[in-house]
């Protein structure tokens, strides 16, 4: 026992006399190394009687506490030492300019995402959200999309190799084919009324100059007891006109759309020759923008809406269509290149 604590004062004393990191490492490894002189006691308990043993290994630990703890803290005091002598040395040049960094920009996905939401925010209407991975229920049947539809053949969707059960049966998995998935798992979770969009990317077999095999789309949708046509044609108004920064002139023309009854598409008077006919327009002074309609009532069903009681319109419109009109982008697929020059000149700063 006397031998413990004179091997502890004789590694304290050390430790203070240690003038820098590299010796105090030194004092380290002759007392705690793993051969070190304090930590050999504890190798040697075996061969003490058993009362005397947990004494021994008691002092013994104290010992290497102790010794680690001013190891630890002289450590620290050499470190801080050194470190105010470099500072007291060494010289910094302030006159020197800044090394410029660069945040990058927003993608114009994002921000034309963030400007469309502001917009519907002010008509009153919240974001919304769902799997981007869905099942048939959801993506087609329950938005009246029938079995022999186009849009369900293999070559036009992206489907998984694994089935779900649903309701009973399997269901195909696949990647949904656009954002209205997010209507009917709106409408079952918050009833009616009801007025969201819905931004997030959605998947088709398709590739060229406007259509890629990812995009963005903002679906939306309005569902109260007096919600009729003429309120879609408002919102709409609005939406175009405040998103245009202009009075944008619409035009609907009837058209099918398998979710709606009535369906309609719309078009905004061409924002590049203002109607009188030009390359981009066709000559027709008209561009097609989206396509929306009144919900049908087997779509209120499939999301446990009494369609005698609420009725409602929904829209949807491509993300990237917007930003190639309003940006004068040429090519939906510059949207996908992660070319810098493109993001330098429509993308927006952080």
């Amino acid at each position: 026992m006397q031998n413990i604590e004179q091997l502890k004062n004789s590694a304290l004393e050390l430790v203070q006399n240690s003038t820098d990191v590299k010796q105090l490492d030194e004092v380290r490894v002759k007392f705690l190394g793993k051969n070190g002189e304090i930590t050999s006691i504890l190798k040697t308990l075996g061969k003490l009687a058993p009362e005397e043993r947990k004494t021994v290994a008691q002092t013994t630990n104290e010992a290497k506490n102790a010794v680690f703890a001013a190891i630890e803290a002289k450590k620290a005091e050499l470190e801080l030492a050194a470190l105010e002598e470099k500072l007291a040395t060494e010289k910094l040049d302030i006159t020197l300019p800044e090394t410029p960094y660069n945040l990058g920009k927003r993608h114009p996905v994002s921000f034309v995402i963030e400007e469309l939401e502001t917009i519907f925010a002010k008509l009153g209407f919240s974001v919304a959200s769902a799997n981007e991975i869905e099942n048939e229920h959801f993506n087609f049947t329950a938005l009246n999309i029938p079995a022999e539809h186009p849009a369900r053949q293999d070559h036009d969707t992206f489907y998984f190799n694994d089935f779900e059960e649903f309701n009973g049966e399997k269901q195909r998995k696949l990647l949904r084919t656009q954002t209205s998935n997010t209507q009917i798992h709106a409408m079952q979770a918050k009833g009616a009324p009801l007025r969201i969009i819905a931004p997030g990317r959605v998947y088709r077999c398709d590739s060229d100059l406007t259509h890629t095999p990812q995009f963005h789309q903002i679906e939306g949708i309005a569902l109260d007891k007096d919600i009729t046509f003429s309120h879609l044609k408002g919102v709409l108004q609005v939406f175009l006109s405040q998103y245009f920064e202009r009075d944008v002139k619409l035009r609907f023309r009837p058209s099918y759309f398998p979710f709606t009854e009535p369906g309609t598409e719309v078009d905004i008077e061409c924002v590049f020759c203002e109607g009188k006919g030009c390359r981009v327009c066709k000559k027709t002074g008209f561009i097609e923008v989206l396509g929306a309609g009144m919900v049908h009532e087997n779509v209120l069903a499939a999301g446990g809406i009494d369609s005698k009681e609420f009725q409602g319109f929904a829209f949807g419109v491509g993300v990237e269509r917007l930003a190639m009109l309003k940006y004068g982008i040429n090519d939906l697929r510059m949207f996908f290149d992660s070319q810098t020059e493109f993001m330098k000149h429509f993308g927006k700063n952080l």
